[in-house]
């Protein structure tokens, strides 16, 4: 695509589950022949590939004039050239800030129909961003290589990813079921904690560590989700990423059951359950395709590629009707995070 190639796209990092993310859309720029480089707040430039170019300070950014800028947070800097364009971090719909619109964006890349008709409504009301649903990128590589199996391994493969927030986190309450669990010799587990996880729970755990239980210290979390039959977890963005991905999900104490998951509120219950849902497999498959339809119904692996064409839709001249907000005290906060970047 002739537009394609000749743009140059910034990627916004500023926490580390940001690169899974991110790295989709720049392998989908490399196809397209456009040129991508990094911008990282408080990252180190290590967790980076070799062959990945990097920008380093505002004037570098200014230089390099992006077409666009990606971003899977809340904020940009407002002062980088060219669209701000928000991917989001997760599917974490039921959290706090999903929906929250601050004036930094002038595209929303929506998922799937649970999200874009809410962002679609909201971008006819204020004017100065618009909403185009593309489906996740950060979706794409573990759609190239999903199966639909309706048997799990011969060991049934278990991955527990529990969120990090005090009030949400199931990981206090189910070490000792994990024990229990990993003791029986009956799966093989591997346990995904969030990069803000407290450190005195992963110890928790680190401490049940045998060849029956890992603990997965990989930045992405695709690989343990395609190896994993089924999915242990809380109130997490993990939820869906592992419904759309086809695996069945236990949870605990999920702040918003909806009869995708099969719901836990008592610890000791988790070992029968899991028992129940190895045993039920296919049925349990099927708990979550509804849900995972409406939040991202994309299969294909080009949700990468639709980011691109969306982002173009706007340069070509479909641009918001209306300006940014001027947000002098959210831009004054921007100013103050960027200082040691000028």
């Amino acid at each position: 695509m002739k537009e394609l190639s000749s743009r140059r796209y910034l990627l916004f990092v500023e926490q580390p589950y940001s690169f899974s993310i991110l790295r989709p859309v720049q392998a989908e720029i490399r196809k397209q022949g456009a040129e991508v480089k990094w911008f990282l707040v408080n990252q180190s430039h290590s967790q980076l590939n070799s062959e990945e170019e990097f920008l380093s300070t505002t004037p570098e950014v200014l230089s390099y004039n992006p077409d666009a800028v990606i971003v899977p947070g809340n904020w940009v800097p407002h002062f980088f050239p060219g669209l701000k364009v928000q991917v989001f971090h997760g599917f974490g719909i039921d959290k706090k800030g999903h929906f929250t619109i601050r004036g930094f964006f002038d595209l929303y890349c929506t998922h799937g129909p649970l999200t874009t008709g809410w962002f679609q409504k909201k971008a006819e009301q204020k004017k100065f961003f618009r909403t185009i649903e593309t489906g996740w990128p950060k979706m794409d590589p573990l759609f190239e290589k999903i199966d639909d199996r309706d048997e799990t391994h011969e060991v049934p493969h278990i991955l527990y990813a529990p969120t990090f927030s005090p009030s949400l986190t199931s990981s206090p309450a189910l070490s000792s079921q994990f024990k229990e669990i990993a003791g029986s010799g009956k799966y093989q587990i591997r346990i995904k904690f969030h990069p803000l996880m407290k450190k005195q729970w992963k110890a928790e755990y680190e401490a049940l560590e045998n060849e029956n239980l890992i603990i997965e210290h990989s930045d992405s979390f695709l690989p343990s989700l395609d190896w994993a039959d089924v999915v242990i977890s809380d109130t997490s963005s993990v939820v869906a990423e592992s419904l759309c991905a086809g695996k069945p999900v236990i949870t605990f104490k999920t702040r918003n059951p909806q009869g995708n998951t099969v719901d836990i509120t008592d610890p000791a219950a988790l070992p029968k359950t899991l028992q129940q849902v190895i045993e039920s497999y296919p049925a349990f498959r099927e708990k979550g395709k509804d849900y995972a339809n409406q939040m991202h119904p994309y299969r294909d692996s080009n949700s990468s590629l639709r980011v691109l064409l969306a982002i173009e839709e706007l340069l070509s001249g479909n641009l918001p009707a209306k300006k940014k907000p001027f947000n002098f005290f959210r831009k004054r906060k921007v100013i103050q995070k960027m200082q040691s970047y000028r």
